[in-house]
């Protein structure tokens, strides 16, 4: 959520009693929900207009959870026992629309925030949005790791005659028919997206730029993840590791000789390490065993009507999709601020990646999935209840008028501060008008 430039105009200040949120997403809903059960009020700040929009804007018709749904619940609320162990993306939008309304979250949406900093002056966090300017003593980062695409800079790809697009804009393979297709990306997401247009009689070349660790997504009809997070109970991580790949020869054979190289280094030990996930097939495989999906090795240019390859091969495509994932947004709009790397996630690992300085917390960058956030989500709900205890009392509970004055300039004049609250009632220097709280 975020954006670089910043636009002049009447500004309305809040003061927000509680948390404010940035972002509208499960990371953002999970702790909103757990902060309600322990009656602390926040506000929610989302760019868009509706919650959860990486899953209802951004993602394929034919996507499903690849965990089993135990491993995808948010705090405090499970998934309905009808839903099958793999939920559909419908399904998990349906949950999570279900979540919102149970913890009465209520999001300010189309509120893109350009700049959020601390004032030292005031010990107040300021985030300013398009049309208003919020102050709280805390901020919880929730815009998580998949904020934007990435696009990849690729050689000659602004001369290619057919259409280009990045796998958050794909829908289905319907669209595609009878065509040949450059899937960029062999993640989760170029596996699915071809074996998508494999179903609906496309042909996909899966452009395959880097190692790989490809695993059945069930290992005697347990989920994978699920043997592996047992596993981890008792044995160490590396052993684990071995004992996965061990199976996922047996199950799935060498990858290696379909052109899908491992890492040196374990599934598990480089999720943890880089983020990169491993691949859970739920298809792909065999239709790469078929002849059906083609994988290419990577990609030297894009040319008007194709691509040449690095071991110099040259084909013809009618389209291209980028399956090349996802990166943080947070250095754009979070400033002088040292807790974020320039990739925009913590430089504390996970599990101590959740609390910075000056009432700044995260969630949603745990490299770890919905599992990790949502003990971000619990453990941030926690340290900012305690503080909330001793100082609920003291604040107050009236809503007074904003001030409505034009400014190009951040619209607070000054906040006061007391010793029992930092963030008390301030009034605009410049027109004396009393600074609401939200």
């Amino acid at each position: 959520m975020g954006s670089c430039k910043e636009d002049d105009g009447q500004l309305k200040c809040v003061c927000v009693l509680g948390p404010i949120i940035v972002g509208a997403g499960p990371s953002g809903l999970a702790v909103a929900a757990c902060l309600s059960q322990h009656g602390v009020p926040c506000i929610l700040l989302e760019k868009t207009d509706c919650i959860a929009s990486l899953w209802q804007y951004r993602t394929y018709d034919r996507m499903m959870l690849h965990l089993p749904k135990q491993f995808c619940e948010l705090p405090l609320l499970g998934f309905p026992e009808e839903f099958p162990e793999y939920p559909s993306r419908q399904q998990f939008i349906s949950y999570i629309q279900s979540y919102a309304t149970k913890f009465s979250i209520k999001p300010r949406f189309q509120q893109t925030v350009k700049t959020a900093e601390f004032d030292r002056a005031c010990g107040l966090w300021r985030v300013r949005t398009q049309d208003t300017e919020y102050f709280s003593r805390w901020l919880i980062v929730a815009t998580g790791e998949n904020a934007e695409p990435v696009i990849p800079e690729i050689s000659g790809i602004d001369k290619f005659h057919g259409p280009v697009m990045h796998s958050s804009v794909y829908k289905s393979g319907a669209d595609f028919q009878n065509q040949k297709v450059l899937v960029v990306g062999c993640g989760n997401s170029g596996m699915e997206v071809s074996l998508d247009l494999v179903s609906h009689n496309a042909i996909p070349h899966m452009v395959v730029r880097s190692t790989v660790h490809v695993l059945p997504r069930e290992m005697l009809g347990l989920s994978t993840f699920g043997v592996a997070m047992g596993l981890l109970k008792w044995l160490p991580l590396r052993l684990v590791d071995k004992i996965l790949l061990l199976a996922a020869n047996v199950i799935i054979g060498n990858t290696d000789r379909l052109g899908l190289r491992r890492p040196k280094t374990g599934p598990i030990e480089l999720k943890n390490a880089t983020g990169k996930t491993p691949v859970l097939d739920v298809g792909a495989l065999s239709q790469i065993k078929a002849g059906k999906i083609k994988v290419m090795e990577g990609v030297r240019e894009i040319t008007r009507t194709g691509a040449r390859f690095v071991d110099g091969q040259e084909k013809e495509f009618d389209a291209i999709i980028l399956a090349t994932g996802y990166k943080s947004n947070v250095p754009c709009w979070l400033k002088s601020c040292d807790f974020f790397t320039e990739e925009g996630m913590p430089k504390t690992p996970f599990p101590n990646g959740w609390r910075g300085e000056n009432g700044m917390y995260s969630v949603g960058f745990t490299r770890r999935g919905i599992l990790g956030m949502s003990s971000d989500a619990v453990n941030i709900a926690r340290d900012i209840a305690a503080q909330w205890i001793h100082i609920k009392d003291l604040l107050p509970t009236r809503t007074i008028p904003t001030p409505t004055h034009k400014t190009s300039q951040p619209h607070i004049g000054s906040i006061s501060s007391c010793n029992c609250v930092s963030s008390c009632i301030g009034r605009c220097s410049r027109c004396t008008a009393v600074v609401s709280r939200g």
